[in-house]
């Protein structure tokens, strides 16, 4: 089965994602509230699986919710958590349920989280994890051991464009290319010349590259990321740019930046769209999408 998000990549399009985080309990209310307000709007969005190793509801569950209300979900499979048996039974049930999108990370360190004494598995990392969708595709688990019934996925990865130094991450592209990603969604990126960059480098491979654009809603967060996220750098005039917003006015000031960032990627055919990251502002993604200059419909 062909998932609708695989033909929005096929298609030349400006294909633009988003993430949704589940909740931390079973109150789905805002979380259904926000697939119902984005599933028409975007091409798919993605469900994180315990974000920042914090634990929530489950990633494959918000998937089914998405897919229930009418959306495509990209389903985040993070290989913290569970072991290659573990990891190869949630991708077999995900493609049950129609659920054909998957990104595969390898997870954030259990000690950013809220359950610090919690055992990282690390079975597998992410190249590993997306071999292990392509394995199973050709009716074979890791174990070399036959299936009876096959999935089929569209599996993809990330990268950070702006890493310094940015040599290991080029290493890991390319395995994780080789391994079977056919689409990348980028880690946050503020120095579009830096992504020109990247992508002068990406190129040369059949792979699809969304660029991630993270919505900062103060200059207290922008300089928190610069911190504490490996890889994010937001440029000093950007924070100085959103610290100097009129009082109440951070988050317009933001959701301007987003905007003006995705505009300048589409014009300029930079990569091949944009993920969304609206950190607990998922709402504001239609406002984002509109100071870009994209019709609803994320054309």
């Amino acid at each position: 089965m062909i998932s609708s998000f695989r033909n929005a990549l096929d298609s030349g399009k400006f294909v633009v994602t988003c993430e949704v985080a589940p909740p931390k309990g079973l109150n789905l209310e805002q979380t259904g509230h926000h697939i119902d307000l984005l599933k028409d709007k975007v091409d798919a969005m993605n469900l994180t699986d315990h974000q920042s190793s914090v634990m929530r509801f489950p990633s494959i569950g918000g998937a089914l919710l998405v897919k229930e209300m009418g959306g495509e979900p990209i389903l985040q499979m993070t290989c913290r958590d569970r072991n290659r048996l573990a990891l190869q039974a949630d991708l077999l049930f995900a493609a049950s349920r129609g659920i054909n999108n998957v990104l595969c990370l390898t997870g954030d360190s259990v000690m950013l989280g809220d359950h610090k004494t919690a055992k990282g598995v690390f079975d597998l990392d992410s190249s590993q994890l997306v071999a292990a969708a392509r394995t199973l595709e050709k009716g074979r688990d890791l174990g070399g051991n036959d299936l009876d019934g096959a999935p089929s996925f569209c599996a993809g990865a990330i990268v950070t464009p702006e890493a310094n130094p940015l040599e290991p991450q080029l290493i890991k592209f390319e395995k994780k290319i080789e391994a079977g990603a056919e689409f990348i969604q980028t880690q946050a990126v503020y120095d579009l010349e830096k992504l020109k960059d990247f992508m002068d480098y990406a190129r040369q491979f059949k792979v699809k590259i969304l660029a991630g654009i993270i919505l900062l809603t103060s200059a207290p967060m922008a300089r928190f990321m610069n911190k504490n996220i490996a890889g994010v750098n937001v440029p000093q005039p950007l924070i100085d740019e959103i610290a100097g917003a009129p009082k109440g006015g951070a988050i317009a000031k933001g959701i301007e930046i987003a905007g003006r960032m995705i505009n300048q990627i589409h014009s300029e055919n930079i990569c091949d769209g944009v993920h969304i990251m609206a950190i607990g502002k998922e709402e504001l993604v239609p406002e984002i999408m509109a100071s870009a200059g994209l019709t609803p419909a994320a054309s």
